[in-house]
C-alpha cells in the first residue's frame, strides 16, 4: 500500500512537471526583448480574399470591416458569410461593401460550417491567399500585407498575433484573463518562434494559401476548431508560423454572463483537444513529425488556472506522503514545479503584464481562480454545454 500511494503520488508531480517545463521554457524565451522588425518597404504582394464568418453581429461588424477595407488593394476580395442571422448583420455587411452569403442551417451550425460554405463560394474563383477574421475583431495597420507576403515567401499558413482587451470602463478581474491571453497569444507563441517552431492557430487572424485549403477539413462543429485546423495542418506536413508585425484586437465581453460563456467555451474546447491529442502523443505519425509533436505538447498544457490548480493538488499529495514517511520525493517535485511555474509567470508578467495587472492586482488572482473553478466544476459535472454558442456581445 505504501509503495502504491508514493507512485500515484510521484506519478502525478512528474506528469505535471513536463507541461510546466514546456510551459516555462516558452515564457521566459518568449520574454527576452527583441529588436522590433521593420516593414518591408516592397509594394507587391498576392491578392487576398477575406473570409468572414458571423453570426448575428450587427452591432460590431461594421467596425470589423472597415478595418478590412482601409487595408485591401485592387483585385482583393472581402466574403462575409452571415451564418443562421436574425438580426441584419447582412445588410450592414452589403452597405459596407462586402460580398455577402446568407447561410441557414439549423443542424449545421458554427463557426466551422460557415467558414467551410465561404470556402466551397471561393473555389469557383480562387485566391492565391484566404485571411480568415472573426466579425468582432479589428486589424492592426499593415496587417494584410504583412500576412500575404509570409504566406507567399513560406507556402505556409500563418497566424498573426491575436489579442484581446478589457472594454473601457470595466473592472473586476479581466486585467488578469487580458494577461493571461497575452501569454498564450503573444509570449508563448513568441517563445516558440525564437527556437524556429511552429505556433497554433488562434482562429482569427491566420491565412493559408489557397493550395492548403483542400488539405483539411473545415467544416465540423469542434469547439476549439482553431486549434484542430493547425495540429491537421502540420500533420498533413504545413505547420504554421507565427507574424508578430501582423495583430487582430478585439474587446472581452462587457457582461458577465458573455465572460462566462465565452471563457467556458474555451476551456472546455482545449481541455477536450487535450483529451484528443493524448492517444495521439506516442504515434509514429506524431513522433515522426517534430512540428506535429512539438504542437500536440503545446496543446497538451493545459490552462494557467487549472495547471495551478492541478500543481497545488499534487503538493498536497506529495505532502501526505511525506508526512507518512513513504518519501519526499513527489513532494520535492511538485515544490520545483511550482515554483517553476509561478516564476516564469512572473518573467512573462514583467515584459508584458504591468500595464494590465499592477502589484496592487495581484490581490484579485484568488477571485480569478475561483471564478475559474466554476467552470472546472461544471465540465467535471456535465453541465458544460458541448456545442458552439454565440458570446453575449451586449454593451453596457
Amino acid at each position: 500500500m505504501q509503495l502504491v500511494l508514493w507512485l500515484l503520488a510521484f506519478s502525478l508531480s512528474a506528469l505535471l512537471a513536463i507541461p510546466t517545463v514546456i510551459y516555462a521554457v516558452e515564457c521566459i524565451a518568449g520574454s527576452l526583448p527583441v529588436r522590433p522588425k521593420l516593414r518591408k518597404a516592397d509594394t507587391l504582394r498576392p491578392l487576398v480574399a477575406i473570409l468572414v464568418p458571423a453570426h448575428d453581429e450587427m452591432s460590431g461588424i461594421d467596425a470589423t470591416l472597415k478595418s478590412i477595407l482601409n487595408q485591401m488593394r485592387e483585385g482583393d476580395r472581402l466574403l462575409v458569410v452571415a451564418d443562421n442571422c436574425t438580426d441584419n448583420t447582412a445588410a450592414i455587411a452589403r452597405a459596407a461593401g462586402a460580398e455577402v452569403l446568407e447561410r441557414s442551417d439549423s443542424v449545421n451550425r458554427g463557426k466551422g460550417y460557415a467558414v467551410d460554405f465561404g470556402l466551397v463560394y471561393l473555389a469557383l474563383s480562387p485566391p492565391p491567399v484566404v485571411v480568415f477574421v472573426d466579425a468582432d475583431c479589428t486589424l492592426v495597420d499593415g496587417t494584410l500585407d504583412e500576412l500575404a507576403r509570409l504566406v507567399s515567401t513560406t507556402g505556409r499558413p500563418v497566424q498573426s498575433c491575436y489579442l484581446m482587451s478589457t472594454p473601457a470602463g470595466q473592472k473586476g478581474n479581466l486585467g488578469i484573463a487580458e494577461f493571461a491571453f497575452r501569454v498564450k497569444n503573444l509570449v508563448r507563441p513568441r517563445g516558440l518562434s525564437r527556437f524556429g517552431l511552429p505556433c497554433l492557430l488562434t482562429g482569427t487572424g491566420m491565412a493559408l494559401p489557397w493550395a492548403l485549403v483542400g488539405k483539411v477539413q473545415f467544416a465540423h462543429h469542434h469547439l476549439v476548431e482553431d486549434m484542430k485546423l493547425g495540429l491537421d495542418l502540420a500533420a498533413a506536413g504545413h505547420a504554421p508560423v507565427c507574424c508578430e508585425t501582423a495583430g487582430v484586437r478585439s474587446f472581452f465581453p462587457e457582461t458577465v454572463s458573455g465572460t462566462f460563456s465565452q471563457r467556458s467555451r474555451w476551456e472546455s474546447g482545449h481541455l477536450s483537444m487535450v483529451m484528443a491529442c493524448l492517444p495521439r502523443l506516442f504515434t509514429r505519425r506524431t513522433l515522426g513529425n517534430r512540428d506535429c509533436l512539438v504542437m500536440t505538447l503545446d496543446i497538451l498544457v493545459p490552462p494557467l488556472t487549472l495547471l495551478a490548480y492541478a500543481q497545488a493538488f499534487a503538493i498536497a499529495a506529495g505532502l501526505l506522503v511525506a508526512l507518512f514517511e513513504f518519501g519526499r520525493g513527489p513532494l520535492t517535485i511538485g515544490i520545483a514545479s511550482a515554483f517553476l511555474l509561478a516564476t516564469s509567470t512572473a518573467i512573462a508578467w514583467a515584459a508584458h503584464g504591468r500595464d494590465v495587472v499592477p502589484v496592487e492586482a495581484v490581490l484579485k488572482i484568488p477571485g480569478y481562480m475561483v471564478g475559474k473553478a466554476r467552470i472546472y466544476y461544471r465540465l467535471v459535472s456535465g453541465r458544460m454545454e458541448q456545442v458552439w454558442v454565440r458570446t453575449d456581445r451586449t454593451r453596457v
